[in-house]
């Protein structure tokens, strides 16, 4: 007769994690509000003036847009959905690309 004292428990494998996909919105729309932060910063140095230097190179600022979003994107996922730092580094990256295009225009 057999010993039936040796009885295997076995557990179920535990389930994988979720998908931890951080979610574009915030930083989207941080990426937005600094490129718009980024965008008038020109008319509080330059004045309404600023407007006649914009009327043939707003393409270049335009497409500086997208760029901004997807940067604040990056940075929401990279610093791990922590806004503050998100807002900070969407703000000083976007202002420094907004700088270098219009020094290159002004050349």
């Amino acid at each position: 007769m057999r010993n039936s004292s040796n009885l295997l428990l076995s557990q179920a494998d535990p389930s994988p994690p979720p998908d931890e996909t951080a979610w574009s919105l915030p930083g989207g729309l941080i990426g937005f509000a600094s490129w718009l932060l980024a965008l008038s910063i020109p008319f509080v140095i330059y004045g309404p003036n600023t407007l006649f230097f914009f009327l043939y190179t707003w393409p270049f600022f335009l497409a500086l847009m997208p760029v901004a979003v997807v940067v604040g994107i990056a940075m929401h996922s990279l610093l791990r959905r922590r806004v503050l730092y998100t807002i900070a580094a969407t703000l000083l990256t976007s202002i420094f690309m907004f700088g270098v295009i219009f020094m290159w225009l002004m050349s």
